[in-house]
């Protein structure tokens, strides 16, 4: 498979009309400055599927599903990333050249799909820790129902998770899973502490927030603290992925009068 270019994929973007290419698929009417539809990622009969041609995105308030002109394709079609570009790019005359991967490209892109299957098993972990373990009941869950006023199936419909408060823990799954230190370190999961080198988990004794996009394979991870006024700072960058799902943790066991959100700025390579 060969490598399109950024620049011919910057030429897709700039012409993908997301309306026409959206409306190819399901009836569109527009509602002011968007236009709506019924979804067709899943059956509904009042439209909660929306196109915002300003922006150039797609929304379902139903399901969830989000994106682009070419994410769209790609998931309506049930094709690639690359092979959207292609149709995409056919529709409005633009010509795709590909060159061959070298070696980098394709070790950049074997560490990409390892990063994005290992958040992807962190979303799982979480999810399944607050369902399953006393920690995460007696903590998250009383977290979600009690203080945020969340039903079950709310809980269950957006992949809410807790990660323990053992500092560890979802790091020593993690590994005994087969997924590599490296990954671990390069996603932002984990920090290797200074004091004996050993990784602890980025986000223990948080109840986490899944943001989903379109693709489900992917997750980035974006921490929310709450501090004491006294201890008041302003939000630091540090952990940021491009990818399809962001998830944000707050402590549910801290009470103060303020809060601090803090994120991580280390990127999956695209």
């Amino acid at each position: 498979m060969g490598l399109i270019d950024r620049a011919t994929v910057d030429r897709i973007y700039a012409a993908a009309d997301i309306v026409e290419i959206i409306g190819d698929y399901v009836t569109l009417k527009r509602k002011g400055v968007n236009y709506q539809a019924c979804c067709p990622f899943h059956n509904e009969k009042t439209p909660s599927f929306v196109v915002s041609p300003s922006k150039g995105v797609f929304k379902c308030f139903g399901c969830g599903k989000a994106g682009n002109a070419v994410t769209f394709v790609m998931e309506h079609e049930g094709i690639s990333y690359p092979e959207a570009l292609k149709a995409v790019a056919k529709r409005y005359g633009i010509e795709v050249q590909e060159r061959e991967l070298t070696e980098e490209d394709i070790r950049r892109n074997d560490n990409r799909e390892s990063m994005f299957a290992l958040n992807g098993w962190a979303y799982d972990y979480f999810a399944d820790y607050l369902r399953k373990s006393s920690e995460g009941q007696s903590v998250g869950m009383s977290y979600f129902r009690q203080k945020r006023g969340f039903t079950e199936a709310t809980i269950q419909k957006f992949g809410l998770g807790y990660c323990s408060a053992k500092g560890d823990a979802m790091t020593s799954a993690a590994l005994a899973a087969g997924y590599k230190e490296e990954f671990l370190l390069s996603t932002g999961l984990s920090i290797r502490r200074e004091r004996d080198g050993q990784l602890f988990d980025r986000f223990h004794d948080r109840v986490i927030f899944p943001v989903h996009n379109i693709s489900p394979s992917a997750a980035a991870f974006w921490e929310r603290t709450r501090m004491s006024a006294s201890t008041r700072t302003p939000p630091r960058a540090r952990y940021t992925a491009r990818s399809a799902s962001s998830t944000a943790s707050i402590s549910p066991r801290r009470r103060s009068s303020s809060r601090t959100m803090r994120s991580w700025s280390r990127g999956i390579p695209t």
